[in-house]
């Protein structure tokens, strides 16, 4: 984890597309408005974030009008209609009713079992734009819900907004057909170091959802704060969230808040991944309940943001009562495979009390049905047959270190990436960031993308990499405009990483490309830092 101290591609197959893209489009000539206003230009197909892996541009496109309905017929292709509707109805003061009628024109959402469809796998989609219709297909309702991601950054960034803005509304003509590279594409958010409401999740899954990511991971625990309720052990909640960095009022999620957000994630195709971390970073969790601790003793509450120094007693039975209890109450509330349970910087840990803690801990996550996910110090232990390490080193991790990750792959155990000196979305842009730290160095823009995570650790199997994630820490960060500006520009880069084909990967044509998303984060109210390495429209 956390608070101490690439290879460019060279493919030009994205921009030849879209140069190809913008050639298929030339027949929307841009008039001037009837106000005398320029109309949006056209963005050519194709020119998104992630770069989709194929694109066939042609044709005279789709224009969403007054007259355009929403056809969808199954319960999952309404989910999606809905959730389409939801964003164009505001700003295009449209009423754009859903039908379940089939029908040639409109919007129509299909989800169909077709070879061609199920080839793309689960969360794959094709969209085809005509001049009568605008087409998404898919094989589930994940893919849809992907595609209609798409077909929104298509649309003039004005779509975004909560208010009616002038058209047109058009949509380049052609396909784009799009499939993930990696199944696992994460984002994590820490609600232990400053504690964060529903909402303000919320509002991060949005964002998230927007790039096509799959996995919220919630840091629920930390020395500084316990987020999570538990019934069999209150006081974690009440006592142990009662503070956070800096010795604010911290907080925690209910059962039903808690699900809330897990519902929420659900219906835009995220699975909430929760962390537990365990046995260091437990301060939180110490100071509410004293026989936690080797001499039953409970520390005072802690506020500051230092690491390593708490550890649950590993030799003690109440203990492993203690995560049983919390492993059992929240596995019933997480519909999704993972189980966090943390395991970095356990420094007050000897390494045979981690081993000998993470040979208990490990088989209860399986007895109530989940998968164990872990920061890469697991393999230093004995990870469990399918486990899955998280490794968030970075370019001055020791070469042991990295070995004993390389070995374990090689076993089985399988990779999430996160390396801090790429991912890490609290790093410090430059030395002159107000916010974040900088122990893992600066993280500029392009370092944060140009990066691959196939062949990031030397000597790793490429099929034991599941995917990456942007982890986004909090000690410095307590409100939604510092996680924005922290997160943005760099979070859709890593899930441009987690999702677009590697032979799309080229920093020229990517940083364009994310220039080209400022006007739509403006629209959304995001705040986002203005990097000097990206080419940004005048505002």
């Amino acid at each position: 984890m956390r608070t101490h101290p690439g290879t460019t591609r060279t493919s030009r197959l994205l921009g030849s597309l879209l140069l190809v893209a913008a050639a298929g489009v030339s027949s929307f000539a841009v008039a001037p408005a009837p106000s005398g206003r320029a109309e949006p230009p056209l963005t050519p197909l194709g020119r998104i974030v992630p770069a989709p892996m194929r694109v066939e541009a042609g044709g005279e496109g789709y224009e969403i009008t007054a007259r355009t309905r929403i056809r969808a017929a199954t319960p999952e292709e309404r989910r999606a209609g809905e959730y389409l509707a939801k964003v164009l109805r505001p700003s295009t003061g449209y009423r754009l009713p859903l039908t379940d009628r089939a029908g040639g024109d409109g919007i129509r959402l299909r989800i169909s079992a077709e070879p061609r469809n199920k080839a793309l796998g689960a969360e794959g989609y094709r969209v085809l734009s005509t001049r009568g219709s605008l087409t998404i297909t898919s094989w589930t309702g994940a893919g849809l819900f992907h595609g209609v991601q798409t077909v929104r950054q298509q649309l003039p960034a004005a779509v975004e907004k909560r208010t009616g803005q002038r058209g047109p509304w058009r949509i380049a003509g052609g396909t784009i057909t799009d499939m993930p590279r990696y199944g696992y594409r994460s984002t994590m958010l820490d609600v232990a170091r400053h504690f964060f409401t529903v909402d303000q999740v919320k509002r991060y899954i949005d964002q998230a959802a927007l790039y096509k990511m799959n996995k919220l991971h919630l840091h629920l625990s930390d020395d500084q704060g316990w987020r999570i309720a538990v019934d069999s052990w209150p006081r974690l909640a009440t006592y142990g969230g009662s503070t956070q960095v800096g010795g604010g009022a911290g907080g925690h999620y209910t059962k039903a808040q808690y699900k809330e957000i897990v519902a929420y994630a659900a219906a835009r195709h995220m699975e909430v991944v929760p962390e537990i971390d365990m046995p260091g970073h437990t301060n939180a969790a110490l100071a509410s309940y004293a026989e936690l601790n080797c001499d039953g003793v409970a520390p005072p509450l802690y506020t500051g943001t230092a690491v390593g120094f708490s550890s649950l007693c590993v030799k003690k039975d109440v203990t492993y009562d203690f995560v049983d209890d919390v492993i059992r109450e929240l596995a019933a509330m997480t519909p999704g495979e993972y189980l966090h349970i943390g395991g970095d910087e356990a420094h007050s840990t000897s390494h045979e009390d981690f081993t000998a803690f993470m040979a208990r801990v490990q088989p209860l996550v399986a007895e109530y049905g989940k998968t164990v996910l872990g920061w890469h110090q697991l393999t230093g232990a004995k990870p469990a047959e399918g486990a899955v390490a998280q490794y968030w080193g970075y370019d001055r991790t020791g070469a042991a270190e990295r070995e004993r990750v390389v070995n374990a792959a090689k076993n089985g155990t399988r990779l999430v990436l996160s390396p801090a000196d790429r991912s890490y979305l609290d790093m410090k842009y430059t030395k002159d960031t107000p916010l974040g730290l900088d122990w893992a160095g600066f993280v500029e823009v392009r370092r944060s993308y140009d990066w691959d995570p196939a062949t990031y650790l030397p000597g790793v199997p490429a099929d034991a990499v599941m995917g990456v994630e942007a982890p986004l820490w909090t000690e410095t960060l307590s409100t939604s405009a510092h996680l924005e500006h922290m997160a943005f520009p760099r979070l859709p880069g890593i899930a441009e990483l987690g999702w677009s084909p590697a032979a799309t990967h080229d920093w020229e044509a990517y940083r364009t490309r994310l220039a080209a998303q400022a006007p739509r984060w403006d629209a959304l109210g995001i705040g986002y830092h203005r990097s000097p390495q990206v080419p940004w429209p005048a505002r």
